[in-house]
């Protein structure tokens, strides 16, 4: 178990942590020693455990105000979210569309009697054309 050297409020501390944590402590002392040297500017020199009581308890505030945002964020996140799936359900409903199948005998007739037409048309226009001529 590695022992790293850190600094708070001027003072140095011998600390124990796990192998591969190094960074993680140096990274929280510094966090620490920032708290306590705010406090250390205002305050001036105290005593080495009044100094990190406050400095602790400066940082927990910080934290729980963090924690405070994010559920505040995660709450409205929520909203945005059941807002969102009220508009997907809320669309109107798909109308109903039939197309009407058309049976084959009868497009079969229709084909019939188009054909006719066009016969009788053109018989038409030859008795037309005869005549004026």
């Amino acid at each position: 178990m590695p022992e790293v050297r850190i600094t708070i409020g001027g003072r140095q501390f011998e600390v124990a942590c796990q192998d591969g944590e190094e960074g993680y402590l140096h990274s929280a002392a510094k966090m620490l020693d920032d708290e306590a040297q705010v406090l250390s500017d205002q305050v001036g020199r105290m005593p080495e455990a009044r100094m990190l009581l406050m400095a602790g308890l400066l940082l927990a505030d910080k934290a729980a105000s963090v924690e405070d945002r994010i559920n505040e964020v995660r709450s409205q996140l929520a909203e945005r979210e059941a807002e969102l799936a009220g508009l997907r359900n809320a669309g109107p409903e798909a109308e109903r569309v039939e197309v009407p199948v058309v049976p084959q005998e009868v497009k079969d007739t229709l084909a019939e009697l188009a054909a006719r037409a066009e016969a009788l048309a053109a018989q038409v226009e030859e008795n037309a054309d005869g005549d004026a001529g």
